[in-house]
């Protein structure tokens, strides 16, 4: 691994400004992308989830770098339990039901993925919230997706806060 993005990533800290430095970095050296990528994909690493906040800044601006990997990041999304990373990781399955062509296999896996985080109890609010609009997206083709979800959102609709209730609103409003 590179020996300077790994220190970056180390050093990095949950300021807008240092991940967006780090991001930046990873933009002008597109060619350490990859290995972003795989620091990102070992969730038995401490500091995985710092790559992933650095991957969504990055990715955010150039979503087709993930092309070629998209297989492995599908493969590899039900493996995150670190909140910090959930974040990151489910909106960048939103950026990608927006903004992706996906097989019916990758889809499936983020379609599983964000149910299995819209139902678990221990999840953050953002990354439910990330997953419900991803979900949102995948449905348009997938009639039985907006079945599950109206359902889970109508469930749980008085469970959560209300940026939760708020995003549930609007996404029952749009299935309508």
């Amino acid at each position: 691994m590179n020996l300077e993005l790994l220190q970056r990533i180390e050093n990095s800290t949950a300021h807008r400004k240092s991940r967006e430095d780090n991001a930046h970095y990873i933009l002008d050296n597109p060619e350490l992308f990859s290995e972003l990528l795989k620091f990102a994909f070992n969730t038995s690493n401490k500091n995985h989830y710092k790559s992933c906040w650095i991957l969504e800044l990055v990715l955010e601006e150039r979503l087709h770098l993930l092309a070629p990997f998209l297989d492995e990041f599908c493969n590899g999304i039900s493996k995150y339990t670190n909140e910090s990373a959930l974040r990151s990781i489910s909106k960048i399955c939103m950026f990608l039901s927006k903004h992706m062509i996906l097989t019916k296999d990758q889809e499936q896996k983020i379609i599983d993925s964000c149910f299995d985080w819209l139902i678990l109890e221990n999840v953050k609010i953002a990354t439910k919230a990330y997953s419900i609009r991803t979900l949102f997206e995948l449905g348009k083709k997938k009639e039985w997706v907006y079945l599950e979800l109206k359902r889970i959102l109508s469930d749980d609709y008085t469970k959560y806060s209300a940026a939760y209730k708020a995003v549930a609103r609007e996404i029952l409003k749009k299935m309508k």
